[in-house]
């Protein structure tokens, strides 16, 4: 079985890499796919927030997936 800091340690892992590549994708102009990097990976650390009740962590993600509806909603 495997340990909760360990499992918090590959989903913040995970996460990172996923909204490194949302970055790269943005940037290389390859949309949708960049929204999508993103969404899960601020799924991820948003997780990462609730498993250590770190509320600014999770009030950042929560801020920044309300950013990334709105930008949907006007383009």
């Amino acid at each position: 079985m495997i340990e909760r800091e360990h499992f918090i340690l590959i989903v913040k892992w995970i996460a990172s890499i996923l909204q490194i590549m949302g970055y790269s994708a943005t940037a290389f102009g390859f949309t949708p796919l960049n929204i999508y990097l993103f969404l899960i990976g601020l799924v991820g650390w948003f997780s990462v927030g609730l498993l250590w009740r770190d509320k600014a962590i999770m009030l950042i993600h929560v801020v920044a997936l309300a950013a990334m509806i709105a930008g949907l909603i006007t383009a």
